[in-house]
């Protein structure tokens, strides 16, 4: 079996466990038509990647056997729309309560994470804040490349924006984080690229004290 097929096989395997919920290794050699010995090859792989796990489950009759289920770290290679549901409820308060509400909401979600992260902050050189502040964003999705310029300042990319959809209608969303990074940082950050303004990244740079 060639590497694509082993790839397949485990998104079959993915899927079937999605689906069909928790799986022992004889109920999935049955469903792929594969031996047990390559299953287990297949959910050896998968568990190396955290993206399964087992657990012993007693019979009826014979011996205990080991059922096999996703971790949440696999839910999350599965289709979600998340952003739809949220542009909706965004869309419903403006129509309701007007742009101001909007902007309350996005204030409060930014004051919200400011106070989840800033005691990561204190005591910290800007040197560690920074680099802080790049492990906080890595940590939520947003493909962070950190530089240091000659002069001592610092340039921080983010190649990927987990509220793109968001971020493309409620412009909100992309002054908040600025102001964020601001606030966490203590010192001046200019955005000079924008994602959800058709730029290839969203591209921040960081004043030294």
């Amino acid at each position: 079996m060639n590497k694509e097929q082993d790839v397949s096989t485990r998104k079959v395997i993915l899927n079937m466990l999605k689906t069909r919920g928790a799986l022992s290794v004889n109920d999935m050699s049955k469903q792929l038509g594969i031996t047990e010995m390559a299953v287990r090859r297949h959910l050896n792989t998968l568990e190396r990647d955290s993206l399964i796990d087992s657990k012993l489950v007693r019979q009826a009759m014979g011996r205990p056997t080991h059922m096999y289920f996703l971790t949440v770290a696999a839910d999350e290679l599965f289709p979600k729309k998340y952003h739809h549901l949220t542009l909706d409820l965004l869309e419903e308060l403006q129509a309701v309560a007007g742009d101001e509400k909007v902007e309350l909401l996005f204030e409060r979600r930014k004051d919200k994470l400011i106070s989840r992260y800033e005691e990561r902050m204190a005591g910290k050189s800007l040197d560690e804040r920074v680099q802080e502040l790049a492990d906080i964003q890595n940590a939520n999705g947003y493909m962070v490349e950190l530089e240091k310029t000659e002069a001592g300042n610092y340039v921080l990319n983010e190649y990927n924006c987990p509220i793109a959809q968001v971020a493309n209608q409620y412009n909100q969303a992309c002054s908040c984080e600025l102001s964020m990074f601001q606030s966490l940082l203590g010192t001046e950050v200019e955005r000079t690229e924008c994602l959800a303004k058709g730029d290839g990244k969203c591209t921040y740079k960081i004043q030294k004290q």
